[in-house]
């Protein structure tokens, strides 16, 4: 796992505020939504992962420095 600073931490608390809207790029976990899926972003916890409802019920946070995802406008 990543360190992430306090300032980036700020920072990505920020860009992805709560009701945030995500669209996956990538994310190598099995369980991961497909690539594409898109979701509401409600916090980003203490590690800078972000902690994201997806559109088709996953859970599965986006986790700093591996997973990606752009923000969208719906």
């Amino acid at each position: 796992m990543r360190m992430i600073s306090e300032k980036r931490l700020s920072a990505l608390r920020e860009e992805y505020p709560q009701g945030t809207r995500v669209e996956l790029l990538q994310m190598d976990d099995i369980q991961a939504p497909p690539i594409g899926t898109k979701g509401t972003v409600y916090g980003v916890d203490d590690t800078g992962s972000l902690l994201v409802h997806w559109d088709n019920g996953s859970g599965l946070s986006v986790i700093y420095g591996e997973d990606i995802v752009r923000k969208v406008v719906d």
